[in-house]
């Protein structure tokens, strides 16, 4: 389910990065935006989904360990000091 929410999610996010390219060549057409501003734009909205998609995998990484603590989930580490 986690899986699904956080492909819908990217999903979204590559949707919304579509329709900004195409308003931006739209603008680009009509003059009123040169292609260095776009790409200079582009490179700015790449990075800073970067950094949100690292930001959102580590909440979702910490968000899973507290379910798998309060449920008293056994983890590979756990069962390693068990086997030793």
């Amino acid at each position: 389910m986690l899986k699904e929410l956080f492909y819908t999610g990217m999903g979204s996010a590559l949707l919304l990065k579509e329709r900004v390219e195409e308003e931006l060549k739209k603008l680009e057409e009509k003059g009123k935006l040169n292609t260095t501003d776009t790409k200079s734009f582009l490179e700015s909205l790449k990075t800073k989904g970067e950094e949100e998609e690292k930001r959102l995998k580590e909440e979702l990484k910490t968000a899973i360990k507290e379910v798998i603590e309060e449920l008293g989930i056994a983890t590979k580490k756990d069962i390693e000091a068990l086997r030793s």
